[in-house]
């Protein structure tokens, strides 16, 4: 999986090499925004100043907390929500009822099932 070109202070979080993801729900949000890139619908300069845009502000509205002590993901789902709203992709309610609906899911939810991978 690529990292939708971000380096830097707005690189995922990173362990071993691998991005990390804490939950199921930015694994697969992480997804879609490389899908969504993949296909044409945003590229990734203009993805990277909606993030940047939004982690500045998580700082702004945090004074005093640690260089990097954001919840990464939430500033990467503002992010992708607001560039898709803003380019009229996806109303920005349809993709908030979609990730709520994908951070309710119990992790493994999908995987109950008999099958061998």
């Amino acid at each position: 999986m690529s990292n939708l070109g971000l380096h830097g202070d707005i690189a995922p979080p990173i362990r071993n090499g691998e991005m990390v993801f804490e939950a199921p729900w930015q694994n697969r949000l992480f997804g879609i925004a490389e899908a969504l890139c993949q296909q044409g619908y945003f590229d990734r300069n203009t993805f990277r100043v909606y993030l940047i845009r939004a982690i500045a502000r998580w700082e702004a509205e945090n004074p005093g907390q640690p260089d990097h002590d954001y919840a990464y993901f939430d500033c990467f789902q503002v992010a992708l929500a607001e560039l898709l709203h803003d380019t009229a992709i996806i109303e920005a309610s349809a993709l908030e009822d979609r990730m709520l609906e994908l951070k309710a899911r119990p992790y493994d939810h999908d995987h109950g099932h008999g099958h061998d991978h």
